[in-house]
């Protein structure tokens, strides 16, 4: 459930609810937004007695909430989200548009500086590259690792973006923390409940992409996992999901983006890379996924596609990362947005 606050509360009586919602053995989670301030109780609530709540000072009214996922819940909290990426003027969510573009992994010094200047220049906030990479194959290139860390530091040293790179296990969270200003959840471990643990109890800005095959319920509550853990700084990501066409990689759905707006209160960017496979249809996509009311994108680039050691094939060049932000530009003026 959550309580109300009346207009004008002061941070004694929000307190004093929080305290209630204790003695009540629920959990808290105080939201404050820019009219009201809420008070979600979360827990077991069956047999509980919610009078004490509802008469308490400057209490306005208690909400059942009805979702599954709670904190997550535009029930919870009306206003959308804006979740800060942890370097100056870099942030998802409101009204501008944040891109984070890079390479699918960090492959050596020249590479990544090379794609960090690059997508900068054009106007990305954010640097995506892969240090521990998962791969099907085992034989594959599994990533540089800590060294990748440390090429993705210098990256930003040089370019003020903010780095955004992927923890694969629960024991890689406080190594890639220390390194990066966002923690990427992979698809492949949207439900890997103790992972999503582990980075709720980081205070770093989580980017959690949806499974490959998970509804829109088990996504939000994956992001709940997070939120729930003490993190509430969660970017949803979709990157296509699998179904039986060919032409593509995954089916990007970008439907998902309206759904998401309606239930809850978190932002959302587009993965148009992963979500189709094909560097050709990136550009398309990304302006798509802008119209369709996505707050970012978040697009492999790199300098050499051709010579890429993982996903050249639905890596943009740099050149054409560039033509791309142009577009998105017009793209989302034209819903009243800004890049």
């Amino acid at each position: 459930m959550i309580v109300v606050m009346e207009p004008g509360c002061s941070d004694s009586d929000v307190q004093h609810v929080v305290k209630l919602i204790r003695q009540l053995g629920l959990r808290d989670h105080v939201i404050v937004g820019t009219d009201r301030t809420v008070v979600a109780a979360i827990g077991d609530k069956r047999g509980i007695d919610k009078g004490a709540i509802e008469t308490a000072p400057m209490v306005e009214r208690v909400v059942p909430i009805l979702a599954p996922y709670k904190v997550a819940s535009r029930e919870v909290k009306k206003e959308p989200s804006v979740v800060s990426l942890g370097v100056p003027g870099a942030a998802i969510g409101g009204t501008r548009i944040g891109v984070i573009a890079g390479p699918c992994s960090v492959e050596n010094e020249e590479q990544i500086l090379t794609a960090a200047h690059a997508v900068r220049e054009a106007g990305a906030i954010g640097l995506r590259g892969g240090a521990f990479k998962p791969r099907t194959n085992p034989y594959a290139f599994q990533g540089l690792g800590e060294a990748g860390l440390k090429l993705l530091v210098k990256a930003r040293e040089a370019t003020g973006l903010a780095v955004v790179t992927e923890v694969m296990s629960v024991d890689q969270v406080d190594l890639v923390a220390s390194y990066a200003d966002v923690l990427q959840v992979g698809a492949r471990n949207m439900q890997n409940f103790n992972l999503l643990r582990a980075v709720g109890h980081c205070p770093k800005p989580v980017l959690l992409k949806r499974g490959m095959a998970a509804s829109l319920d088990e996504f939000l509550l994956a992001a709940e996992y997070i939120i729930n853990a003490g993190n509430p700084d969660v970017i949803l990501c979709e990157r296509g999901i699998r179904t039986s066409e060919s032409y593509v990689r995954n089916t990007l759905a970008l439907g998902v983006v309206p759904a998401v707006k309606r239930a809850s209160h978190l932002p959302i960017v587009v993965d148009p890379s992963h979500g189709t496979g094909h560097a050709y249809m990136v550009p398309a996509m990304c302006r798509a996924a802008i119209a369709a009311g996505a707050d970012g994108v978040i697009v492999e680039v790199h300098p050499d596609p051709e010579h890429a050691l993982t996903d050249g094939a639905q890596s943009i060049t740099c050149q054409t990362f560039a033509r791309t932000m142009k577009e998105l530009s017009a793209v989302a003026s034209a819903v009243g947005r800004t890049l």
